[in-house]
Protein backbone atom coordinates (compact mmCIF):
# COMPACT_ATOMS: atom_id res chain seq x y z
CA UNK A 1 0.00 0.00 0.00
CA UNK A 2 1.00 3.74 -0.73
CA UNK A 3 1.99 4.77 2.22
CA UNK A 4 1.66 8.99 2.35
CA UNK A 5 3.75 11.23 4.99
CA UNK A 6 3.06 14.83 5.59
CA UNK A 7 6.41 16.53 6.46
CA UNK A 8 8.74 19.37 6.46
CA UNK A 9 11.63 18.54 4.18
CA UNK A 10 14.25 21.15 4.77
CA UNK A 11 16.04 22.07 1.77
CA UNK A 12 17.78 25.13 0.83
CA UNK A 13 15.14 27.96 -0.53
CA UNK A 14 13.33 27.37 2.72
CA UNK A 15 11.38 25.13 4.87
CA UNK A 16 8.34 24.34 3.11
CA UNK A 17 5.29 21.14 3.89
CA UNK A 18 5.67 18.25 1.39
CA UNK A 19 3.90 15.17 1.11
CA UNK A 20 6.03 11.95 1.10
CA UNK A 21 4.94 9.09 -0.91
CA UNK A 22 6.47 5.67 -0.70
CA UNK A 23 6.23 3.64 -3.90
CA UNK A 24 6.21 -0.22 -3.95
CA UNK A 25 7.83 0.09 -7.25
CA UNK A 26 9.42 -3.24 -7.44
CA UNK A 27 9.46 -6.47 -5.49
CA UNK A 28 10.42 -5.17 -1.88
CA UNK A 29 12.13 -2.14 -3.02
CA UNK A 30 10.43 1.31 -2.36
CA UNK A 31 10.55 4.18 -4.08
CA UNK A 32 10.06 7.43 -1.68
CA UNK A 33 9.00 10.79 -3.99
CA UNK A 34 8.25 14.09 -2.51
CA UNK A 35 5.18 15.78 -3.62
CA UNK A 36 4.44 19.61 -4.19
CA UNK A 37 0.92 20.01 -5.45
CA UNK A 38 0.01 23.08 -7.35
CA UNK A 39 -3.66 24.95 -6.94
CA UNK A 40 -4.81 24.82 -10.62
CA UNK A 41 -1.82 22.37 -12.36
CA UNK A 42 -1.15 22.24 -16.04
CA UNK A 43 1.09 19.53 -15.61
CA UNK A 44 2.98 17.43 -13.12
CA UNK A 45 6.62 17.09 -13.60
CA UNK A 46 9.17 14.22 -11.90
CA UNK A 47 12.76 15.91 -10.45
CA UNK A 48 15.87 13.59 -10.84
CA UNK A 49 18.68 15.33 -8.95
CA UNK A 50 21.70 14.90 -9.70
CA UNK A 51 24.91 13.47 -8.13
CA UNK A 52 24.07 10.47 -5.83
CA UNK A 53 20.77 11.16 -6.33
CA UNK A 54 20.06 11.20 -2.55
CA UNK A 55 18.18 13.83 -1.64
CA UNK A 56 19.40 14.76 1.43
CA UNK A 57 22.81 14.93 -0.10
CA UNK A 58 22.27 17.00 -3.01
CA UNK A 59 20.10 19.95 -0.97
CA UNK A 60 21.93 22.51 -2.93
CA UNK A 61 20.73 20.87 -6.05
CA UNK A 62 19.59 23.25 -9.21
CA UNK A 63 16.57 21.47 -9.31
CA UNK A 64 15.72 21.22 -5.68
CA UNK A 65 16.44 25.04 -5.43
CA UNK A 66 13.73 25.92 -8.08
CA UNK A 67 10.34 23.78 -6.84
CA UNK A 68 8.70 26.85 -5.65
CA UNK A 69 9.21 28.64 -8.78
CA UNK A 70 7.80 25.56 -10.96
CA UNK A 71 5.24 25.47 -8.52
CA UNK A 72 4.24 28.81 -9.03
CA UNK A 73 4.17 28.16 -12.46
CA UNK A 74 1.16 25.61 -12.33
CA UNK A 75 3.27 22.46 -12.27
CA UNK A 76 2.59 19.38 -9.64
CA UNK A 77 6.41 18.29 -8.59
CA UNK A 78 7.68 15.38 -7.45
CA UNK A 79 11.30 14.86 -6.35
CA UNK A 80 12.60 11.42 -6.75
CA UNK A 81 14.70 10.21 -4.07
CA UNK A 82 16.72 6.97 -4.23
CA UNK A 83 14.60 3.94 -4.12
CA UNK A 84 15.89 1.63 -0.70
CA UNK A 85 17.87 -0.59 -3.03
CA UNK A 86 20.22 2.17 -3.59
CA UNK A 87 20.65 4.12 -0.42
CA UNK A 88 24.29 4.98 -0.42
CA UNK A 89 23.32 6.73 -4.05
CA UNK A 90 22.59 5.31 -7.69
CA UNK A 91 25.27 5.14 -10.46
CA UNK A 92 25.21 6.35 -13.92
CA UNK A 93 24.63 2.33 -14.99
CA UNK A 94 21.67 2.36 -12.59
CA UNK A 95 20.38 5.31 -13.80
CA UNK A 96 19.89 3.91 -17.10
CA UNK A 97 19.01 0.62 -16.33
CA UNK A 98 15.70 -1.22 -16.54
CA UNK A 99 14.89 -1.23 -12.62
CA UNK A 100 15.43 2.39 -12.63
CA UNK A 101 12.70 2.40 -15.39
CA UNK A 102 10.36 0.20 -13.27
CA UNK A 103 10.85 3.17 -10.94
CA UNK A 104 10.10 5.54 -12.97
CA UNK A 105 7.29 4.30 -14.18
CA UNK A 106 5.82 3.82 -10.96
CA UNK A 107 6.00 7.67 -10.35
CA UNK A 108 4.65 8.47 -13.63
CA UNK A 109 1.62 6.29 -12.94
CA UNK A 110 0.84 7.44 -9.36
CA UNK A 111 0.94 11.37 -10.61
CA UNK A 112 -1.29 10.54 -13.48
CA UNK A 113 -3.95 8.83 -11.06
CA UNK A 114 -3.49 12.45 -8.86
CA UNK A 115 -4.24 14.57 -11.30
CA UNK A 116 -5.34 14.26 -14.81
CA UNK A 117 -2.55 16.03 -16.49
CA UNK A 118 0.73 15.38 -19.05
CA UNK A 119 3.60 14.30 -17.11
CA UNK A 120 7.27 15.68 -17.68
CA UNK A 121 11.11 14.19 -16.88
CA UNK A 122 13.29 16.68 -15.76
CA UNK A 123 16.98 15.69 -15.24
CA UNK A 124 19.76 17.86 -14.14
CA UNK A 125 23.57 16.38 -14.56
CA UNK A 126 23.44 12.84 -13.56
CA UNK A 127 19.81 13.18 -13.29
CA UNK A 128 19.21 13.49 -16.86
CA UNK A 129 20.25 9.81 -17.00
CA UNK A 130 16.96 9.04 -14.99
CA UNK A 131 15.10 11.60 -16.98
CA UNK A 132 16.16 10.29 -20.49
CA UNK A 133 15.93 6.36 -19.21
CA UNK A 134 12.14 7.55 -17.98
CA UNK A 135 11.72 8.81 -21.09
CA UNK A 136 12.43 6.18 -23.26
CA UNK A 137 9.41 4.44 -21.96
CA UNK A 138 5.57 4.77 -21.76
CA UNK A 139 3.24 7.18 -20.58
CA UNK A 140 5.63 10.47 -20.75
CA UNK A 141 4.43 13.52 -21.93
CA UNK A 142 7.98 14.78 -22.42
CA UNK A 143 11.60 15.16 -21.07
CA UNK A 144 13.38 18.24 -20.32
CA UNK A 145 17.54 17.76 -19.69
CA UNK A 146 19.37 20.41 -18.02
CA UNK A 147 23.37 20.35 -17.34
CA UNK A 148 24.03 17.17 -18.80
CA UNK A 149 26.76 14.68 -18.29
CA UNK A 150 27.25 13.85 -21.70
CA UNK A 151 30.65 11.84 -20.71
CA UNK A 152 30.17 9.13 -18.92
CA UNK A 153 26.70 9.00 -18.47
CA UNK A 154 24.51 10.43 -21.34
CA UNK A 155 26.01 7.51 -23.42
CA UNK A 156 24.41 4.97 -21.53
CA UNK A 157 21.14 6.02 -22.59
CA UNK A 158 18.63 4.68 -25.06
CA UNK A 159 18.17 8.33 -26.34
CA UNK A 160 17.04 6.69 -29.97
CA UNK A 161 13.98 5.37 -28.20
CA UNK A 162 12.50 8.42 -26.86
CA UNK A 163 9.41 9.67 -29.33
CA UNK A 164 8.74 12.60 -26.76
CA UNK A 165 8.95 16.03 -26.52
CA UNK A 166 12.76 16.42 -26.08
CA UNK A 167 14.45 19.96 -24.16
CA UNK A 168 17.89 20.63 -24.19
CA UNK A 169 19.16 23.28 -21.56
CA UNK A 170 22.92 23.79 -21.26
CA UNK A 171 25.03 26.87 -20.36
CA UNK A 172 27.70 27.54 -22.64
CA UNK A 173 29.61 28.46 -19.40
CA UNK A 174 29.34 24.90 -17.77
CA UNK A 175 32.89 24.16 -16.09
CA UNK A 176 32.62 20.79 -16.14
CA UNK A 177 34.26 18.35 -17.92
CA UNK A 178 31.99 15.57 -17.97
CA UNK A 179 29.08 18.50 -19.57
CA UNK A 180 31.02 19.99 -22.08
CA UNK A 181 28.63 22.65 -24.14
CA UNK A 182 30.01 21.53 -27.69
CA UNK A 183 28.29 17.83 -26.79
CA UNK A 184 25.14 19.33 -27.00
CA UNK A 185 24.89 18.53 -30.70
CA UNK A 186 25.87 15.02 -30.62
CA UNK A 187 23.41 14.06 -28.14
CA UNK A 188 20.69 16.18 -30.27
CA UNK A 189 21.66 13.63 -33.39
CA UNK A 190 20.89 10.89 -31.27
CA UNK A 191 17.15 12.05 -30.65
CA UNK A 192 15.72 10.34 -34.29
CA UNK A 193 12.70 9.97 -32.98
CA UNK A 194 11.79 12.67 -30.45
CA UNK A 195 9.03 15.74 -31.60
CA UNK A 196 9.95 18.32 -31.21
CA UNK A 197 13.57 19.21 -29.99
CA UNK A 198 14.51 22.23 -28.97
CA UNK A 199 17.80 23.59 -27.83
CA UNK A 200 17.93 26.26 -25.11
CA UNK A 201 21.06 28.17 -24.53
CA UNK A 202 22.30 30.25 -21.86
CA UNK A 203 25.16 32.12 -20.19
CA UNK A 204 26.71 33.13 -17.01
CA UNK A 205 26.19 32.58 -13.85
CA UNK A 206 28.35 32.00 -10.76
CA UNK A 207 30.89 30.04 -8.55
CA UNK A 208 30.78 29.11 -5.07
CA UNK A 209 31.72 25.50 -5.30
CA UNK A 210 33.40 23.21 -7.99
CA UNK A 211 33.19 23.64 -11.52
CA UNK A 212 30.75 20.43 -11.66
CA UNK A 213 28.46 20.90 -8.06
CA UNK A 214 25.00 22.24 -7.77
CA UNK A 215 26.94 25.82 -6.94
CA UNK A 216 28.02 27.21 -10.19
CA UNK A 217 27.61 27.41 -13.32
CA UNK A 218 26.98 23.83 -14.37
CA UNK A 219 23.56 24.59 -11.75
CA UNK A 220 22.73 27.67 -12.72
CA UNK A 221 23.40 29.93 -10.07
CA UNK A 222 22.77 33.03 -10.29
CA UNK A 223 20.37 32.71 -13.26
CA UNK A 224 17.79 30.14 -12.47
CA UNK A 225 14.81 32.24 -14.12
CA UNK A 226 16.86 31.93 -17.36
CA UNK A 227 16.02 27.99 -17.20
CA UNK A 228 12.60 28.16 -15.32
CA UNK A 229 10.38 30.62 -17.45
CA UNK A 230 11.83 28.74 -20.86
CA UNK A 231 11.53 25.14 -19.77
CA UNK A 232 7.58 26.47 -18.05
CA UNK A 233 6.89 27.86 -21.82
CA UNK A 234 8.40 24.90 -24.05
CA UNK A 235 5.71 22.37 -21.62
CA UNK A 236 3.00 24.52 -21.98
CA UNK A 237 3.41 24.87 -25.69
CA UNK A 238 3.25 21.25 -26.39
CA UNK A 239 -0.26 20.96 -24.97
Amino acid sequence: MIRMLALLLLLPFAARAQERIDLPARPGVMQPVYVTAAAKPVASMVLFPGGSGVVAAVRNNFLLRIVPDLVAQGFNVAVADVPSDMPGGMTPPFRAGSAHAQDIAAIVAMLKARAAVPVWLIGTSRGSISAANGGAGPGVAGVVLTSSVWRHGMALTAAEQIRAPVLIVHNRDDGCSESPFDEVEPFRARLTQARPVQVIAVSGGTSRSGPCQALSPHGYLGIESQVVIPIAGFIRGTH
